[in-house]
């Protein structure tokens, strides 16, 4: 079909009025191209053949892909579960089993000094046949150190190459910052992926009664606002989970039992823990936050 040599006119001046006043900045990329295309297929009715919603979801997430960094997608400092390089070896099977990960990172002076990685493959070869050597230097593997500032591209592309998909996150003095999976990577295009030891989604945050909530210490502040109460801020810009909101109010690790109150006045009792960290909080809203619970200040 002929073009409509009036439209294509047109849209030859506004084309070049553009270019006069914004300069070449204002060429659409491909990038805006794509998601313009996306969001026109969203509002128009199902062809068949057509990308279907997930695919079109992953089209987004892959869009912005490039944008991401280490430091953005990364398990969180707080959130990490490692291994000092004492531990016997009876004491890291029951580690992994505790944990429910394949790969444990190993530290020395502390989390700011990790020395190396523990496998669970590893691990079970040498639990299974005697003949091995089970000495924590013979088992333990060099895991991948990566500035929180490296796009996510480059450390697929690392992982991949070197063959390592456990990378320790290290912020500007060298401190460890996170810990990031090839599993977290892939995650950032294809969302969330769940194994058989993953918990369900809906038990990360269950409202119990009105006005009282339980939530998995992992929850994100963003999920928690938006679900129970947006007052609900945590006065450390660092933090962005539940349980690292509690242990910043607290300033310690609670105890099943005990609790603390929240600016807003929620109270935030904590339901489990363990020595490292808190587990699971039960939040009260200021209306059913009655002492029911031991407070963490006394």
């Amino acid at each position: 079909m002929a073009s409509d040599p009036q439209a294509d006119g047109g849209s030859r001046l506004w084309r070049g009025m553009r270019h006069l006043i914004f300069g070449d900045e204002s060429e659409p990329t491909l990038r805006n191209q794509i998601e313009d295309a996306i969001e026109e297929a969203e509002d128009s009715r199902p062809v068949a053949g057509d990308l279907s919603p997930t695919e079109r979801q992953m089209l987004k997430n892959l869009l912005q892909f490039g944008d991401q960094t280490a430091g953005d997608i990364c398990v969180t400092r707080g959130d990490i579960i490692a291994v000092p390089d004492s531990i016997s070896f009876d004491a890291l099977v029951q580690a992994f089993a505790d944990a429910g990960h394949s790969r444990l990172p190993v530290y020395g002076d502390g989390l700011d000094h990790v020395i190396g990685m523990f496998h669970i493959k590893d691990v079970f070869m040498a639990n299974v046949d005697p003949s091995l050597d089970r000495s924590l230097s013979a088992l333990m593997r060099d895991p991948l150190f990566v500035p929180e500032s490296m796009g996510v591209i480059e450390l697929l592309a690392r992982m991949r190459t070197e063959r390592i998909h456990l990378g320790i996150v290290v912020d500007e003095f060298g401190g460890t910052e996170g810990l990031v999976t090839i599993e977290d990577v892939v995650e950032e295009i294809v969302g969330d992926i769940e194994d058989e030891h993953d918990e369900e989604a809906d038990g990360l945050l269950t409202m119990l009664d009105e006005g009282i909530w339980e939530a998995d210490a992992r929850l994100e502040l963003d999920d928690l606002r938006e679900a129970v109460d947006a007052r609900l801020i945590a006065e450390d810009d660092e933090v962005d989970t539940v349980g690292g909101m509690t242990f910043v109010l607290a300033g310690r690790i609670l105890q099943p039992g005990e609790s603390v109150v929240h600016s807003s006045g929620w109270r935030l009792e904590c339901v489990a823990a363990n020595a490292r960290k808190i587990q699971r909080v039960r939040l009260h809203a200021p209306d059913h936050s009655g002492a029911d619970g031991e407070s963490a200040d006394g």
